[in-house]
């Protein structure tokens, strides 16, 4: 779900510290862990039914508006997750549920709202430096909230907004995409969209999946213009026990910015200033002339 949702599983805080790697399961959304306030709620929605997930996500949201901030690209997101809850939800209801989400360098206003209602959140890398989330393009830090109690439904939205990564004259941008956790023969499928807005001009779009800090593969794409602003939308279809793409990358040039030519109506009316100027000029220039002659003849 979004930005590469993990599943963080232990008893005590001192555990998560030790065991990075056996703590982390990736979720698609909030990097989900799963933690309760008094005992960890299973990856599974049912002990006695390991392949059940607790969580299904059949559909996700994600809009991205690239506009210019103090004469820099900046990304700003907003991504729509509904969740559910596929355990027994009387059980799950007494449980909390800890989301640590991946944040890009330089990520500011920040806003996680779970059903409409704005949630506190903080900074979990600041807390625990060694927890990092490696993508394609850098090691990103992450932000985690507490949602307590769990309902068998929720609706989770997230804004933030981050700097474009610049390479090589090109920008673009990764959004971190893991949803194998939310697919099970119960829930078998999951399709993500996205609609990316530029509010600048540019030109060269290419989009990628990303699976490693090499593979990148193209995967195609709409474009269409609206209102003189080129948007651009992806679909990326997950299904269970089956390959999946992996995560999204977005490359593309801006455009300069050429000097207008001039119209014909400006060239006539600059040619038509300068001929009125010299003619004022020239006609100073005579009656001077004549009036310093009409002085200095003696008659």
């Amino acid at each position: 779900m979004n930005n590469n949702a993990e599943l963080y599983y232990g008893d005590n805080a001192r555990q998560m510290r030790q065991t990075k790697l056996s703590l982390l399961v990736f979720i698609a959304l909030l990097l989900s862990g799963l933690v309760a306030s008094e005992s960890v709620i299973s990856a599974f929605a049912n002990p006695n039914q390991a392949a059940s997930p607790l969580l299904s996500m059949p559909v996700e949201h994600v809009n991205y508006t690239i506009t210019r901030v103090n004469g820099t690209l900046w990304a700003k997101i907003d991504g729509t997750y509904p969740i559910y809850l596929s355990s027994d939800s009387s059980c799950a209801s007494q449980r909390s549920l800890m989301m640590v989400y991946p944040t890009p360098p330089g990520t500011v206003n920040i806003r996680v709202l779970l059903n409409e209602t704005e949630m506190a959140w903080s900074n979990y890398t600041q807390t625990y430096p060694a927890a990092l989330h490696h993508t394609a393009i850098g090691d990103w830090s992450m932000i985690n909230c507490t949602i307590a109690p769990v309902s068998d439904f929720f609706m989770l939205k997230i804004h933030y907004e981050h700097p474009l990564l610049s390479i090589n004259g090109s920008y673009l941008f990764l959004y971190d995409l893991n949803i194998s956790p939310y697919l099970s023969p119960e829930s078998p499928s999951s399709t993500a969209y996205f609609i990316i807005t530029f509010e600048e001009d540019v030109h060269g779009q290419k989009v990628y999946t990303t699976k490693t800090d090499t593979e990148w593969n193209p995967i195609n794409y709409t474009q269409s213009v609206e209102n003189e602003t080129e948007i651009v939308n992806v679909v990326i279809q997950s299904e269970y026990a089956q390959p999946l793409l992996g995560d999204l990358v977005v490359m593309f040039n801006e455009t300069e910015s050429a000097t207008p030519p001039f119209s014909l109506w400006t060239i006539l009316i600059s040619v038509a200033v300068s001929l009125v100027l010299a003619w004022i000029f020239l006609s100073l220039f005579w009656w001077r002339r004549r009036k310093q002659a009409s002085k200095s003849d003696p008659g």
